[in-house]
């Protein structure tokens, strides 16, 4: 058990319960918090160890709200989560030099703003082809102002992004390799995502809130027909986009050993998204914006930075946590405090012995921007078991 937390956040007026202190954590997030918990369709906010300022509603937070959602509390990048697969690669089978393989990953799967020239055939990789029929032809029930965004949205299938999203192959402590990535909806996502913010600032229930940025729908309202149509549409598509970035990186790896690999079974889950879930002998909408579920036998990813490893976990199924664990490290700092107080020297620094990007194009990006990984594991003991500690050696971003 752990006996330090949780801990009650000061002045909340719904309850909220901290897997963080307050001191941890800085004025703005805190006040966010609190905003959060003091709407009145709001239930209860638990916040994860990871936690963090964001847009609107803050990462690394879990709100569970009566027949209400609100988008901020989902995040731009709808259904972004993680992909991991154990192989039966060890650290003896890599060669001293790592840049091939990465070239082959990087060759697989574009980064960045890139996506492929033309869409990834499904069923050339092996995936199930009906997720991406179901996909496509629904597209034209979504959101009209994203009705010409569908061959884009259908090139950026199985395509990274930039920021925090990653792919690496990974050493556990037992030197077997794992290949692991994090990514979401990408543009046709975010595109979603913010009209609908747009829409429910307008809605009049949302004219005296403390924060716009924090506007819900309310249950059976068009409204809110429209963002849940969409919203699973995004969140489905996130999961797609993972999938075939890791066939397509299982098949890189592939073509860069002579011997045959093989690959376990994947884990998946989002970090970004909505669920209806029953809390507290209530049906409820749960968010989770920076938060994995961590029910009794869930597993999960939780990465750390591009050079500090990652966690297999399994959740333990707390209740007084929404069945919820972190989605990372969660970041010290902002993009361009990272830029400003850090040099190229200091990401080379702190990312030896991984083979990446050294560049200014990712200093934001570098350790030293991240809470310590193992701090965060440590405070969320009561929610999550280690199954196993990942070490990149590789890293791919864009």
């Amino acid at each position: 058990m752990n006996v330090e937390f949780p801990v009650e956040l000061s002045g909340a007026k719904s309850s909220t319960l901290m897997w963080a202190h307050e001191y941890e954590v800085g004025a703005q997030a805190l006040q966010q918090l609190r905003n959060i918990a003091a709407l009145p369709w709001v239930h209860g906010v638990r916040v994860m160890p990871d936690v963090h300022l964001g847009k609107g509603a803050t990462v690394g937070s879990v709100i569970a709200m009566y027949q209400a959602v609100s988008p901020a509390a989902v995040g731009v990048d709808i259904g972004c989560g993680m992909e991991g697969v154990l192989t039966s690669l060890t650290a003896a089978d890599l060669p001293d030099d790592l840049s091939g393989i990465r070239s082959r990953i990087e060759a697989a799967v574009p980064v960045g703003f890139r996506a492929h020239d033309e869409p990834v055939s499904i069923r050339r990789l092996g995936l199930d082809p009906r997720v991406s029929d179901r996909l496509w032809g629904s597209f034209n029930e979504l959101h009209k102002g994203v009705q010409q965004r569908e061959s884009k949205a259908r090139k950026q299938m199985g395509s990274l992004g930039g920021g925090n999203h990653f792919i690496e192959v990974c050493l556990d402590d037992e030197d077997r390799v794992w290949l692991m990535l994090h990514s979401g909806s990408r543009n046709i996502g975010k595109e979603l995502a913010e009209r609908h913010m747009s829409i429910a600032r307008d809605l009049p229930h949302n004219a005296d809130l403390p924060d716009r940025d924090l506007a819900v729908f309310l249950s059976g309202t068009p409204q809110m027909t429209a963002y849940r149509r969409d919203l699973t549409w995004a969140q489905t598509y996130a999961s797609q986009n993972r999938a075939t970035m890791l066939a397509l990186v299982m098949r890189a790896v592939r073509e860069s050993f002579a011997q045959e690999v093989r690959f376990d079974e994947p884990i998946s889950c989002h970090h970004n998204y909505v669920a209806e879930e029953t809390i507290d002998g209530l049906d409820l909408l749960v968010t989770r914006k920076g938060a994995i579920r961590a029910g009794a036998g869930d597993l999960g990813l939780i990465p750390g930075s591009m050079g500090t490893g990652s966690y297999v976990v399994r959740g333990l199924g707390s209740e007084r946590s929404f069945y919820s664990a972190s989605h990372g490290a969660g970041r010290r700092m902002s993009r361009n405090e990272a830029k400003r107080r850090f040099t190229v020297d200091d990401l080379i620094a702190q990312t030896a012995g991984v083979e990446s990007r050294k560049d200014a194009g990712v200093l934001d990006e570098l350790p030293a921007a991240y809470k310590d990984i193992e701090s965060v594991i440590a405070a969320q003991s009561d929610l999550v078991e280690v199954v196993a500690h990942l070490k990149q050696v590789i890293c791919v971003k864009g």
